[in-house]
């Protein structure tokens, strides 16, 4: 009978405590949190951060002091994950997850990669634990950016920038991914048995990265072969038959490109096609 009291007020304590737990008032964070998600060429870069906001306060200078470390960002330190390895300012970085945090100054920044991902106060730190260190120069807007943020710039195949920004200043981390490797390695797996769809892909990256046209051309024209006269194809045909030189070639090939995307009711296309007709006669 004791037993069973006992336990029936550890129930009731139970129950009391959850429903406690329910009643709590929520209200909006301070500082969001934010969970971005951007795909350089096949590679994904996760980023998980808090976003303070200035609220008329001096931020850097101020509220984030010159020469102190700071999580980057708010409540705990802000995490960057790359899928695959990346090389930041010739320095190579293992693919993983990371605590980015920074030392701001007023002419530049100290950037930390730091692989332990529990240590989350801007106070002192293991520096053995971190991946990587670099400095990056801190530069000015001409508008004000009110809340704190995180983005990637200038995308490419291959690379882009980790842009952070906050009241009138940014800093840019350039990267560069190893993505030619990557698509090189599907490119021999399907060539195998390529669909006319795996040819024009794979020449159409030939052609936007500028790696060998003659290539590029010959499959460009196998996909015409397996597939037919497609006018997004016959504009990259056109084009890789311009950067060839094949002048008149390229103009017969992007006419019929026109011509098809019309038929099919894709005046814009079209007009895209004319615009190259024009700029390849000018270089003849």
């Amino acid at each position: 009978m004791k037993n069973l009291l006992q336990i029936s007020l550890i129930c009731l304590f139970a129950i009391g405590y959850v429903s406690q737990v329910e009643a709590q008032l929520q209200t909006p964070a301070a500082s969001p949190n934010a969970k971005v998600i951007f795909n350089v060429g096949l590679s994904e870069v996760h980023i998980d951060y808090n976003r303070p906001s200035a609220r008329d306060r001096e931020v850097f200078g101020g509220l984030v002091p010159y020469g102190e470390p700071w999580r980057t960002g708010a409540n705990a330190s802000t995490k960057i994950t790359f899928s695959d390895d990346v090389m930041i300012m010739g320095n190579e970085l293992a693919a993983g997850t990371y605590s980015l945090f920074s030392t701001p100054g007023e002419a530049s920044w100290e950037i930390i990669f730091h692989s332990n991902l529990t240590h989350n106060t801007p106070g002192p730190r293991d520096v053995d634990e971190d991946a990587l260190v670099v400095t990056v120069p801190a530069e000015t807007t001409d508008f004000f950016m009110e809340t704190f943020t995180i983005t990637l710039n200038n995308l490419r195949n291959s690379s882009a920038d980790i842009l952070i920004i906050w009241e009138n200043t940014f800093v840019n981390i350039p990267f560069t991914i190893d993505t030619d490797a990557k698509v090189m390695a599907n490119i021999e797996r399907v060539m195998g048995g390529p669909s006319g769809r795996d040819y024009f892909v794979a020449a159409a990256y030939f052609y936007e990265e500028g790696k060998d046209l003659e290539k590029a051309l010959k499959w460009m024209k196998k996909s015409v072969e397996k597939d037919g006269e497609r006018f997004w194809v016959l504009r990259t045909k056109g084009l890789i038959q311009a950067d060839l030189g094949h002048y008149s070639d390229a103009i017969k090939t992007l006419e019929k490109s026109s011509k098809l995307a019309r038929e099919w009711g894709n005046e814009g296309y079209a007009r895209m096609n004319d615009e190259s007709i024009a700029d390849i006669r000018s270089r003849r």
